[in-house]
């Protein structure tokens, strides 16, 4: 018997002793069904192999995280020094997330941050007619236009959006984010045909397509096509990128989307990783080599919820898993394509905020940094306390979530420390047993023939539908307390408030106008353009469209080009690959 084991058997038998003898008593004094509380001895971790396990920041399975650290933590002290925010929209990168209007609203917002100092990329909200691919002038579009998002019809709307973003701001020195997914090769057909008008070489174009349309099936539901036709058009995004977009983001995976529709842990990290080796997959089968293209696969986020340990655990399991699905499945042999490249780890999630006594918000935001700092990335508080009011952050959450990031890298000193946890009896144990079940999840996806196939038979919306039931009834059955909501809100508690001061984004006139304004606009473009060679795109589209082996992009950027709105495009593909039908749950 080796030491190690003799040390365990050891551990083991004091620790029966000790639940026996002191637990148990206990338990039983106060009438419990169990303990309330779990410790964890080295007996949780028996065989625990660092270097397999965890292994060091940077390197693989990268459980301790991507990078030995962050570019954010080697300026953060320099950022302190000058006093002033930093502008993370700045230096080539993307501004804030937004989109609202007609495409003259959206790109006078845009001029109107730049004069301020904000000079990030866009970032593009879109609004649902755009998403669900339809031009503002369909039936289907009547109230939305312009509502959730910018409105973007036509190749003519994008150019006026980018008016913004000439001289030293030209769309090839700033990076653009495009959040939007079964539309997305029209918006980066747009994207490419806009730089070939102004001379700029397609390999210069950096940026984020989110393009993860399988997710739009579990969760969100702005998909337009079947499953299989739109991985299809995964497919040919995906090849195109990679040919001739190399810089440019392939997908922006959400499992925090998933999470947010209602999934628990193990179902969002399972069901993103299923879909990430679907997306993978098409590259694969495609002919092209993975490190070609995963290492511009990223993600939008996992998570949250209030449990700041497991967040932690769960953040720690899925680079470990990616990393290692990567390299043992799809036999990747460069270490960028094994990363979960992500701009936040653990953190809170938007459901977990509460319209009850809002400003407790705050607090819950913090305890998700303080779970973001000890996962691998940058002590993130979000979001503000206000998101549940859907009336825009105001300036004071704004600034209360900056300043508590800033605590926590400071003065907490939050961030000094890659991977805190890493040897941790608990940590160790309940990120392994985070992994398994996913695994255990993703194996049972597998088996139904992956994601695609757990998609069409409805498998994967309605175990999110069912989880989302069940937390719900739980929190009703006080099994899960949320403060303020179904526990401490009698008559005795307080409702603290602050001032709210919101950003003048947009004016009343203009949002109740945008319709009516986008319409003649769209009219004006149909009423210009050569139908004749819109005709003729729209006809080479839908020839090619019944033959798998054709990527579509290039006809999808001629069809750009001749001026074919967006749903034109979307409506020769709905008459070849026909519409998705929801699932009943």
């Amino acid at each position: 018997m080796s030491k190690d084991t003799d040390r365990i058997d050891r551990v083991r038998k004091a620790e029966k002793e000790w639940q026996e003898k002191v637990l148990d008593p206990r338990v039983e004094r106060f009438k419990l069904p169990e303990s309330p509380t779990r410790f964890y001895t080295p007996a949780a971790r028996d065989g625990f192999d660092f270097l397999e396990k965890v292994g060091f920041p940077g390197q693989y399975p990268f459980t301790a995280g991507n990078n030995p650290f962050d570019f954010w933590r080697a300026f953060a002290e320099q950022s302190a020094k000058r006093g002033h925010r930093p502008d993370w929209g700045g230096g080539g990168s993307v501004g804030k997330y937004g989109g609202f209007g007609t495409a003259s609203d959206y790109r006078d917002y845009l001029l109107r941050m730049q004069s301020i100092g904000r000079t990030g990329g866009p970032n593009m909200a879109f609004d649902l007619v755009t998403q669900c691919g339809y031009d503002s002038d369909s039936p289907e579009a009547d109230g939305e236009v312009g509502r959730v998002g910018v409105a973007v019809d036509s190749f003519r709307d994008f150019q006026i959006i980018y008016e913004a973003y000439t001289g030293d701001l030209e769309m090839d020195k700033v990076a653009s984010n495009f959040t939007i997914n079964a539309p997305a090769a029209v918006i980066i057909a747009m994207y490419a045909a806009m730089a070939e008008k102004r001379g700029i070489p397609l390999d210069k174009l950096r940026g984020t397509p989110q393009n993860d349309i399988l997710k739009e099936f579990i969760a969100r539901g702005t998909y337009i096509y079947p499953p299989r036709q739109s991985l299809r058009l995964f497919r040919d995004i995906l090849v195109f990128c990679t040919e001739h977009m190399p810089k440019l983001n392939i997908t922006s995976i959400g499992g925090y989307h998933i999470r947010e529709a209602g999934a628990t842990r193990t179902q969002d990290l399972a069901f993103s990783m299923a879909n990430g080796a679907a997306y993978l997959q098409a590259g694969v089968d495609a002919g092209l080599d993975v490190d070609a293209f995963a290492p511009m696969f990223t993600f939008n986020a996992f998570g949250g919820s209030m449990e700041i340990y497991k967040e932690i655990a769960f953040q720690r399991a899925a680079r470990r898993m990616y990393a290692r699905m990567l390299k043992e499945r799809f036999g990747a042999k460069n270490p960028r394509s094994m990363i979960i490249r992500q701009p936040v780890t653990a953190h809170i999630g938007c459901s977990s905020t509460t319209l009850q006594r809002p400003l407790n918000n705050h607090t819950r935001a913090v305890i998700g940094g303080l779970a973001g700092g000890m996962s691998g990335a940058m002590p993130l508080s979000f979001p503000p306390f206000d998101e549940p009011l859907g009336l825009g952050h105001s300036l004071e959450a704004v600034q209360l979530n900056l300043d508590a990031t800033r605590i926590m890298i400071h003065e907490a000193k939050i961030a000094d420390v890659n991977d805190p946890w890493a040897g941790s009896y608990m940590m160790e144990a309940l990120t392994d047993e985070i992994e398994e079940d996913a695994w255990a999840e993703f194996n049972k996806i597998e088996k139904m023939g992956g994601a695609v196939a757990a998609i069409e038979s409805g498998y994967m919306q309605k175990a999110v539908a069912k989880s989302a039931y069940e937390r719900q009834k739980r929190i009703e059955r006080q099994e899960d307390f949320v403060v303020g909501v179904n526990c401490f809100n009698d008559e005795n508690e307080i409702e603290v408030t602050v001032n709210r001061a919101v950003d003048d984004t947009y004016d009343e006139e203009s949002m109740n106008s945008a319709e009516d304004r986008q319409r003649v606009d769209l009219a004006q473009l149909k009423k210009e353009r050569d139908g004749s060679a819109v005709q003729k795109a729209l006809s080479v589209l839908e020839q090619h469209a019944g033959d798998e082996a054709v990527n579509l992009m290039p006809d999808i950027i001629d069809c750009v080009k001749a001026e074919a709105t967006l749903q034109e495009i979307c409506d020769v593909l709905r008459g070849v690959f026909g519409e998705a039908q929801p699932v009943k749950i």
